[in-house]
């Protein structure tokens, strides 16, 4: 199935202002409709009653330095 990213971003930020990102977040999806917005892209949509939650943590080693990094992704999935 081909992926179309509808929106993206990634920066830095304390964990403090994650929280309040996740926080605002947590309420926009409780009413079942979110807006992103960036400085270059901003897009809406609506979120259905259920949906697939998951919760992954991972930690990858990067095979060239051998550093070490986690992810951890909390993802919300539907179907049209």
């Amino acid at each position: 199935m081909p992926e179309e990213e509808l929106f993206k971003t990634e920066e830095s930020r304390s964990r403090a202002e994650i929280a309040e990102v996740l926080i605002a977040a947590a309420e926009q999806i409780k009413t079942g409709s979110v807006h992103l917005e960036s400085e270059t892209e901003e897009e809406r949509v609506t979120i259905p009653d259920r949906t697939t939650f998951e919760i992954e943590l991972e930690r990858l080693t990067d095979s060239e330095t051998g550093e070490k990094r986690y992810e951890l992704e909390y993802e919300i999935r539907w179907t049209e």
